[in-house]
């Protein structure tokens, strides 16, 4: 099928994947970091103590999305979508009225388990559920959300505050979230019927089976997954996160960083739309080892390179990775362990994800305040993304021989 007709078929339902996608911005590290500096004056916290905080909070809201997420395989998009949606609106309104600081780690548990967590996740496993032979385009597409709204709020946020109070902008943010209900609920007024009811063997996984999540997380290849989902995570959430001391160390202006994410915003896309044009052809076995390996140069970038040309290649580079981080890791769940439990096994892997979201800041801020230089903590992020890349690749390697017969002859063409 061309992209113009699989388009025309399916616009709504990847209009509805896209909508969540973009609406899980507001509760992501690069929306909420734009007010860091807000957020650490109100309440009097060193780099470290707000990377605490946001670690603590973001753990929180990884173990419960272990068992959040598995709500994808028995409710639909068009019935949990609003729900969460309601509940991501409510987490702003949250965050716009916080007046203890001990309120601040429930605040960040609500927006990330709402944001970053739920509302991503419905839409990537709808996604990975709802088409098949397709299933890298759809991912790719959808993915796009979040992307738009990378390249656009930070860059909008940080003009309104210095016109109104970071407590408004949060205020306004509800009001953004609230107004996409009934787009999704228009959209998807006839959702799409998800094709892994039919017992296709395109929809199972290794050896011919359905996986659940239990029989996963006793699989070798789960465990080589593991330090390729934290990475990005930690190390890109940390980047996010610091981003106005990263600016005050490079001497660079706060708005220059965030001038950045549109260039960031239009790299991921072409690799997004790139890898999922690949992997629909090729499959996600010879993709998925090379996915980070422009992130180990972005990172030596960040930490060698000064001024905006050396931000502006460090962020090209992470966005060719963060594209291919997009698309490829959910079809891989579904290719490698089949799509009747894709919710569950989903919601693990975005635990993790959202685990190394905690992670990131809070190893990145401990080492600000030991005296442990960002630029340093960057060249130590590169050897990681090395290190888990290998790791990834000795996993797949092996594990790609147990795919269907019908999966490996459609890698071979």
């Amino acid at each position: 099928m061309s992209t113009i007709a699989f388009l025309k078929s399916n616009l709504r339902w990847l209009l509805a994947g896209a909508l969540l996608t973009f609406m899980s911005s507001f509760g992501q590290t690069f929306f909420i970091s734009v007010f860091a500096g807000e957020i650490r004056a109100e309440f009097g916290l060193s780099h470290g103590e707000w990377g605490g905080i946001y670690a603590l909070g973001t753990l929180a809201s990884a173990l419960v999305m272990v068992w959040a997420g598995g709500l994808t395989d028995h409710y639909r998009v068009r019935t949990l979508g609003p729900v969460i949606l309601v509940l991501l609106a409510s987490a702003c309104i949250f965050m716009a009225s916080l007046s203890a600081l001990w309120l601040l780690p429930v605040v960040i548990f609500s927006l990330r388990i709402t944001g970053q967590g739920m509302t991503n996740h419905i839409a990537v496993v709808a996604m990975a559920r709802w088409f098949t032979a397709t299933r890298g385009r759809a991912l790719s597409i959808a993915s796009l959300g979040v992307s738009v709204g990378q390249a656009l709020l930070p860059l909008l946020f940080v003009f309104l505050l210095t016109v109104y109070d970071w407590r408004i902008l949060w205020v306004v943010s509800a009001l953004a979230v609230l107004a996409g209900i009934p787009i999704l609920t228009g959209l998807l007024r006839q959702e799409r019927t998800p094709q892994s009811i039919a017992h296709s063997s395109q929809s199972l996984g290794m050896n011919a089976r359905q996986w659940t999540r239990n029989q996963a997380v006793k699989h070798r290849l789960f465990w080589c997954m593991v330090p390729t989902l934290l990475g990005p995570a930690a190390w890109g959430t940390a980047l996010m996160f610091h981003q106005v001391h990263y600016s005050e160390i490079k001497g660079i202006a706060h708005v220059t960083f965030v001038a950045m994410f549109p260039v960031y915003t239009a790299a991921t896309i072409i690799s997004m739309l790139l890898t999922g044009w690949a992997l629909d052809r090729i499959g996600t076995a010879r993709l998925i080892p090379f996915m980070h390996l422009p992130a180990v140069l972005a990172f030596v970038v960040f930490a060698l390179a000064g001024g905006p040309w050396g931000l502006l290649l460090g962020f090209v580079l992470f966005g060719m990775s963060s594209g291919a981080h997009s698309t490829l890791p959910s079809a891989f769940w579904a290719e490698f362990y089949g799509t009747a439990h894709i919710g569950s096994i989903k919601a693990l892997a975005a635990a993790i994800m959202v685990l190394g979201s905690a992670i990131g800041p809070g190893i990145t801020g401990w080492g600000i305040d030991a005296g442990i230089g960002l630029e340093t903590q960057y060249l130590a992020v590169a050897l990681y993304f090395i290190g888990s890349s290998l790791l990834m690749w000795i996993g797949v390697r092996r594990a790609a021989v147990d795919l269907p017969e019908l999966v490996k002859t459609a890698h071979d063409h």
